[in-house]
């Protein structure tokens, strides 16, 4: 990306942090897809590494857990081993929301079994002081995950949906109705009036709406498993530190004391890694091949 103009960058990833498709942002921009690729994988990466190393210690009372689904290349059932050795397939994003703050304090590109839960839950254990209230769905492997990862200090409990029969005439992308919820409690004392996954499940709303890979019904989906990862890291670093949260009414980073201001699309690319001059790069060369 050293050839794109700052200008340019911002413009790239304004798009695609709005919901624009590859293309649709090369036909916006006038930049190659090509670039566009390799600016999202160099901006995905460094939201990654930004997002490791600060968004820690957080003091979080109440950390709500889900999953969202998508797929690489095709969904599963239609996938061929050749294909599946790829990355092709389903594809979970687990997602932790602390419901005071907003703040996505940790999230995970993987499969949906009990080794995704545990190194989900593992983050989010390192990341997070004092005794959190967790609640997720009923998904059994968060069970084993939550207990490794927590250990005894924390307030866990489920929460299960109940469906209704689905109607003769209800299409295959419309979920049956939900009728109730049962609350479980798996561990320590948790408030029951906090029992909930609302804040979470609208946070993956808003990446199925900010993510134009996360669009359902388009052929807008990850074709690898690498520009999904990227995209997902763009995303969250993006939402944590620039988008204004409507409630809050500063972003979630600010409300969570890791940020002191709102974060410009610019300061985004400013943690993009920076162009060596040809002399520099040369004249590192020389030094690593008299050192060696």
């Amino acid at each position: 990306m050293n050839h794109l103009s700052i200008d340019k960058q911002v413009q790239v990833i304004s798009a695609l942090v709005e919901g624009v498709s590859i293309n649709g942002t090369c036909r916006m921009t006038g930049v190659s897809k090509h670039s566009v690729l390799n600016l999202l994988r160099d901006i995905g990466c460094a939201s990654a590494a930004y997002h490791h190393r600060y968004v820690r210690n957080v003091r979080v009372r109440r950390l709500q857990c889900d999953e969202i689904w998508e797929f690489v290349g095709a969904k599963k059932k239609n996938v061929t081993p050749e294909q599946e050795a790829m990355g092709w397939g389903d594809v979970w994003t687990w997602t932790a929301i602390d419901a005071d703050t907003k703040l996505c304090v940790t999230y995970y590109v993987g499969d949906r079994g009990k080794y995704s839960a545990y190194n989900f839950m593992r983050d989010a254990a390192d990341r997070i002081v004092g005794r959190p209230q967790i609640t997720t769905d009923a998904h059994r492997p968060y069970l084993q995950a939550v207990e490794d990862c927590f250990g005894t200090e924390v307030d866990y409990a489920q929460l299960h949906k109940i469906y209704g029969a689905s109607t003769p005439d209800e299409s295959r992308y419309s979920p049956a109705t939900c009728i109730g919820c049962e609350m479980k409690t798996v561990m320590g004392d948790p408030d029951p009036k906090h029992v909930s996954t609302s804040f979470v499940e609208r946070q993956n709303l808003t990446m199925r709406m900010s993510m134009r890979r996360f669009t359902r019904l388009t052929n807008g989906f990850s074709k690898k498993l690498e520009n999904h990862g990227h995209a997902v890291a763009l995303y969250f670093l993006h939402y944590n530190f620039c988008r204004v949260h409507s409630t809050l009414r500063v972003t979630p980073a600010m409300q969570a004391g890791i940020s002191d201001h709102v974060w410009s699309v610019k300061e985004l690319c400013d943690l993009l890694p920076k162009a060596e001059s040809p002399n520099r790069a040369i004249e590192k060369s020389m030094i690593l091949k008299a050192l060696a």
